[in-house]
């Protein structure tokens, strides 16, 4: 049976010339030459390439790697992708049967007694006990003349590719969002901590305006003031700790742990954006997973093309059945019990009501639309690089200009607190001096935040350090050891 299976698959090969159908072609998408912005960073050695796969070691944090690879082994909705991808990887192989006959047998035996009074045509009748067993064979093997079964197979592979790329696609958008999820929850570290020093120094300020109360130098409104501008502070900080909680409890998810069973060590952010490499715009069609499944779909939708245009044309199906039948079991195994019989059958569409020229429009209408979302996906990409770099241009320089705004409001209160103690100003002016070097402290670490987060974004941005070569080899080759598999 091997040799025939080898047999079946050379003769498909000769046949391969004779397919119908549209030949795949990717289609053109227009890339820009260069990226409109680089970013004020330091420019990027060859050792700071995104690493494959492992792409958020380039931030070398030990802490977010661990996670990460819980994720890897634990994320539920990623184990939902890979599933995904077995199960197209299945379907592909379902679609290479038809490419071998099929062989059946069905042995069967029975005992019949048959009445004296049965119908007969002439002559006296009585009653007839026999027995009949049979050992039969069936063989049927559609000869692929035009390409239906191939343009099949093409289509399924084409999705198994789109489905591997597709599982890589969710692998990105999870470890990403596991990232950002790590860098803002560690911000908001920082940023406590920020409004914990100013919980101090208010409480400093209030033990001052106190004590000149007490001393009747300082009015009522002054401990007001400032009573209220410490309980206003105080009640950031238990929003601050009710947004880490969420966060907490989503990288918890992520990591596949229980919430209630998950805790993040406190760590305030120290990182700084690590430098990203870019290359050429042209690199991200192969860089994107997404891009990639958007691709495979394309092709999956071309090939069905080729399935539809096969319907105008004849079907040749083989057709043979033989074996041995014997009214008994002693005889059953002998030359004289043998059957079979051999035939072919070729079916040519006539008259179908346009069925097959509508299924063909259809099936057109299909591969254009996922052109156009191939299209689209590209062009998505391009602007999400592009918002990237143009964020962490604006961050950078916003930053800068904000870390001098917290020195000149910390010497703003300084001068505000010395005015005050020598009588020549009211304590408002040091309220006001405080609320200000506070929010420009927590806008100074949001901008932190912010940095790294949208460097996350950058490096999803560019597919995570992918390749689309990765899923070359995902599709089904038909084997003869396939057709003689039980």
């Amino acid at each position: 049976m091997r040799w025939l299976a080898a047999a079946v698959i050379g003769a498909n090969v000769c046949l391969a010339g004779c397919a119908v159908g549209p030949k795949y072609q990717r289609a053109a998408v227009q890339s820009p030459p260069a990226w409109k912005s680089e970013g004020p960073w330091r420019e990027v050695a060859p050792k700071d390439a995104i690493p494959k796969g492992a792409w958020w070691e380039i931030f070398h944090d030990t802490e977010l790697d661990q996670y990460e690879h819980q994720l890897l082994a634990a994320n539920q909705s990623l184990a939902a992708a890979r599933d995904r991808l077995d199960q197209a990887r299945s379907l592909a192989r379902i679609a290479s049967a038809p490419l071998f006959p099929t062989l059946s047998a069905d042995p069967n035996g029975s005992s019949n007694r048959y009445s004296a009074n049965r119908p007969e045509i002439t002559g006296p009748t009585a009653a007839l006990t026999q027995g009949l067993y049979e050992i039969p064979f069936a063989l049927n093997y559609e000869v692929d003349l035009f390409g239906r079964i191939r343009k099949n197979l093409q289509a399924a592979n084409a999705n198994l590719q789109g489905t591997a790329a597709d599982l890589q696609n969710v692998q990105l958008v999870l470890t990403a969002e596991l990232a950002a999820d790590y860098f803002s929850l560690h911000e908001l570290d920082a940023e406590t901590d920020v409004v914990q020093e100013s919980v101090k120094i208010q409480q400093q300020g209030m033990a001052l305006v106190n004590h000149r109360h007490e001393g009747g130098v300082a009015s009522g409104l002054d401990v007001a003031q400032q009573q209220t501008l410490l309980d206003s502070t105080i009640t950031q900080l238990y929003l601050l700790q009710q947004q880490r909680a969420q966060y907490e409890h989503a990288i918890a998810a992520l990591t596949g742990i229980p919430a209630s069973s998950f805790n993040v060590p406190v760590a305030p952010l120290r990182s700084v954006p690590p430098p990203v490499p870019l290359g050429m715009p042209s690199d991200l069609l192969e860089r994107r997973p997404d891009i990639a499944t958007a691709e495979r779909a394309m092709a999956n939708e071309n090939a069905l093309v080729g399935v539809a245009r096969t319907a105008f044309y004849p079907q040749f199906t083989i057709s043979g059945s033989g074996g041995v039948q014997s009214i008994s079991l002693g005889s059953l195994i002998s030359a004289p019990s043998l059957f079979w019989s051999l035939g072919g059958d070729l079916l040519q569409p006539i008259f179908n009501g346009g069925r097959n020229r509508a299924n063909l429009a259809a099936t057109q209408a299909a591969y254009q639309e996922s052109v156009a979302n191939y299209r689209q996906s590209t062009l998505t990409a391009f602007q999400q690089v592009e918002d990237s770099l143009a964020g962490l241009d604006s961050l950078a320089r916003a930053a800068q200009s904000q870390n001098a705004a917290v020195a000149d409001s910390r010497r703003a209160l300084d001068i505000a607190n010395d005015r005050y103690v020598g009588g020549l100003t009211t304590f408002l002016d040091v309220i006001t001096a405080q609320s200000v070097l506070l929010s420009n402290k927590r806008l100074s670490t949001q901008l932190l935040g912010q940095q790294m987060v949208t460097s996350v974004l950058l490096v999803k941005a560019l597919g995570g350090g992918w390749d689309a070569s990765s899923i070359q080899n995902e599709q089904v080759h038909p084997r003869a050891s396939q057709a003689v598999q039980p």
